[in-house]
């Protein structure tokens, strides 16, 4: 990016195997703004940054070279934004006192610091998760939370906002959080204009779980339990009532309520309706059935309750599910 005497300087921590698409996503975007920007007259631009330990080409692990031309120890100056990108190296990287070390000190004079997908975990290795609520990709996000018992993990949301620390879900998600920090430092005009140039959306609906069915449950390690998250699974149409599924269990339907939370993570309703939604996305997106059949299939009875639960669980109307998931049929 050409850099103005206004620019915001963003420097991007990048190691060996990261992510090629969690840099060049959000990359694309500050550029846009930048060129959007000048356009305008706004005299505010991007200037990019690219740090590793070693300076010179590094290798992604989709097998690209991408050039770091400034060392981990060189990186000095003024810093508007630190960005820590994610990929299969980010392991190594998060115990890497070099990259641990410099993102600690990068955060002390940086306005704002921000990770996209796993990059999360180098945050969490240098201590910015601690006392914060933050996200990653889904499949991560219970492991961050067990790295990191001090953060509070929100495996659902696309990016994470608290305080200095932002933090993002996989890949594209990087796209989203760069672009609301476009909006906040240039402008909903100029996000907008991105937006339409790179065809998508300033702020998107729904959260992970509408990629990611069963998000927030787990399987119990009480045999009871999981005997009858098994039946609640393969019987969604019949009484699935606290009553019902802790006669089931043998239990009092108080510690049965009690110990299914703490075991699963969730209510027994929660995980039932969790379930529920779930059969009713591959309805939706498998079958052209209507949604009254849809509803009563996946165990709702009523459409009412399916768009109840659909915009509880997932933030977004089972029509613009369809919509959105629906399978081509050739």
């Amino acid at each position: 990016m050409k850099k103005t005497a206004s620019a915001r300087r963003i420097v991007a921590l990048i190691f060996p195997e990261f992510q090629s698409l969690d840099l060049s996503g959000p990359i694309e975007i500050l550029q846009r703004a930048s060129l959007v920007a000048r356009e305008r007259g706004r005299g505010v631009a991007y200037s990019l940054t690219l740090v590793s330990k070693h300076k010179g080409p590094v290798r992604a692990s989709a097998g690209i070279d991408v050039i770091a031309t400034r060392t981990l120890a060189a990186e000095r100056g003024p810093l508007d934004t630190l960005l820590v990108v994610g990929g299969p190296g980010v392991s190594d990287a998060a115990r890497d006192p070099a990259y641990v070390q410099f993102v600690e000190r990068c955060a002390r004079r940086a306005r704002r610091v921000g990770s996209v997908c796993t990059g999360a975990f180098v945050l969490g290795a240098a201590g910015l998760l601690d006392g914060r609520r933050a996200t990653t990709h889904w499949a991560n996000a219970s492991e961050l939370a067990r790295y990191f018992p001090h953060a509070e993990v929100d495996a659902d949301a696309i990016y994470t906002s608290d305080g200095p620390i932002h933090t993002s879900a996989g890949i594209t998600a990087g796209m989203d959080l760069a672009l609301a920090w476009v909006e906040a430092d240039l402008g909903r005009d100029v996000a907008l204009s991105v937006a339409r140039h790179l065809v998508m959306y300033v702020q998107r609906s729904g959260g992970q779980s509408q990629f990611s069915p069963q998000l927030r449950t787990q399987t119990a390690s009480h045999e009871p339990l999981r005997r009858v998250q098994g039946f609640v699974l393969d019987n969604l149409t019949e009484d699935l009532s606290i009553a019902a599924l802790a006669r089931r269990a043998g239990m009092s339907p108080r510690n049965f309520a009690r110990l299914f939370r703490r075991e699963v993570g969730v209510t027994p309703a929660v995980f039932v309706e969790h379930a529920r939604v779930d059969v009713a996305r591959r309805l939706l997106e498998q079958t052209t059935l209507g949604l009254d059949d849809v509803a009563e299939q996946a165990g709702f009875g009523r459409v009412e309750t399916l768009r109840r639960a659909f915009a509880r669980t997932l933030s977004l109307n089972a029509s613009e599910y369809r919509k959105r998931f629906r399978a081509r049929r050739r």
